[in-house]
């Protein structure tokens, strides 16, 4: 690839973190910068991360806990009014309060670390919403069984793969009167 180019622009900020060839390998080759659809959307993070709008609410999502603790920390505890925790993190989530997540994607090594950051969170009074209901199926297929269950109820042999319709709800509810909302990750697959 970098002997195609003189120099390599990324302008794909949702990836820039990935270490892959078409994005961190073949700035090893050529010289590389940030394109301005980057340059966009740091001003703007920057913009909501320093001086927000109230009520504040994050969307947090994706499937690495281990990624994102910090974040999720730093934004819940110290910024956001409200932090929704969606996607595969949020089963890492009901995995520490007890739930069945059947065979839904989760990080076991950071169960109790986060089911510790939750308690304080709740100690303190802040905002985080978790799913109350999920979309799940029998494989991960066009063609599974798919059904809504309410979370923390997934039956072995499922596995969470989207928020269901009283979770998006009261998503919808949460962001709806919000002065600032930033959103990172998907809430369920996205891969269809």
């Amino acid at each position: 690839l970098a002997s195609m180019a003189d120099i390599f622009v990324n302008d794909a900020f949702g990836t820039a973190h990935r270490a892959h060839a078409t994005t961190a390998g073949i700035a090893d080759y050529l010289p590389a910068v940030c394109g301005f659809l980057i340059d966009t959307e740091v001003k703007a993070m920057g913009r909501a991360m320093n001086n927000p709008q109230h009520p504040f609410v994050a969307i947090l999502g994706g499937s690495k806990v281990s990624e994102k603790l910090k974040l999720i920390e730093k934004l819940l505890m110290e910024q956001c009014d409200t932090v929704l925790v969606v996607g595969a993190m949020s089963y890492t989530c009901r995995k520490a309060l007890g739930g069945n997540i059947g065979n839904s994607l989760y990080e076991e090594s950071m169960v109790e670390e986060m089911g510790k950051l939750m308690e304080r969170a709740k100690e303190q009074g802040c905002n985080l919403l978790l799913p109350v209901d999920n979309v799940v199926a029998d494989k991960f297929a066009n063609d599974a069984d798919i059904k809504v269950v309410p979370a923390g109820q997934i039956p072995d042999g499922y596995a969470g793969m989207d928020i269901g319709p009283a979770t998006i709800a009261a998503y919808c509810e949460a962001v709806k009167d919000a002065g600032t909302v930033i959103w990172n990750g998907p809430m369920g697959v996205s891969e269809w």
